[in-house]
């Protein structure tokens, strides 16, 4: 499939089936993910595959509380968009996804950042090649997490993605036009 299709394609989704996804799928998918570009060659990310129940529940227990706090304090358009799609501080795809990744940037690396991020992409076009659903989650304190799952020093949690087969029947939300997004100089 060209990487277009892919990308017409991948959607948001935060709802999945009990059915787990063979790992060597997602290690499939990581491969992808591993080949993209890095500042000096750093390869500055590192990927933990959370399959564990009690690990899993952990991790949206943190999750939720951090939301909560979110949710009580935020305002105006957001609080309003939040509202309009039904969001709130539960985040039941935590625990009921077959697996959580959690991606980290090794911050020690000059573009860290922007390279973790750039792998990211790769590994959502991957795991739509695979047919498999995702979404980026980033909690709203990272480091809370990272001390509950005991992260070592220096791996900045990027984004949680529960991974699965996706029992999300919403559309994929629309995107702007190409000549609403591009200039010429």
């Amino acid at each position: 499939m060209h990487v277009l299709e892919l990308a017409k394609r991948r959607k948001t989704v935060r709802k999945f089936l009990s059915d787990a996804p063979p790992k060597d799928a997602i290690l499939k998918a990581l491969e992808v993910a591993k080949e993209a570009p890095s500042g000096m060659n750093a390869q500055p990310w590192h990927f933990l595959i959370v399959s564990n129940p009690s690990t899993k529940a952990k991790i949206r227990e943190v999750c939720e509380g951090l939301e909560r706090e979110f949710y009580r304090n935020v305002k105006g358009e957001l609080a309003d968009w939040l509202k309009e799609r039904d969001f709130s501080w539960k985040k039941p795809f935590l625990s009921e996804a077959p697996y959580l990744i959690l991606v980290f940037g090794i911050a020690k690396y000059p573009y860290w950042l922007q390279s973790t991020w750039i792998a990211v992409g790769y590994l959502l076009l991957a795991l739509e090649e695979l047919n498999l659903a995702t979404v980026t989650y980033t909690p709203p304190k990272p480091r809370k997490v990272e001390e509950a799952i005991k992260a070592p020093k220096g791996y900045k949690l990027q984004t949680i993605m529960p991974v699965g087969y996706s029992a999300d029947p919403k559309p994929k939300y629309e995107r702007k036009k190409l000549e609403e997004i591009v200039s010429f100089v």
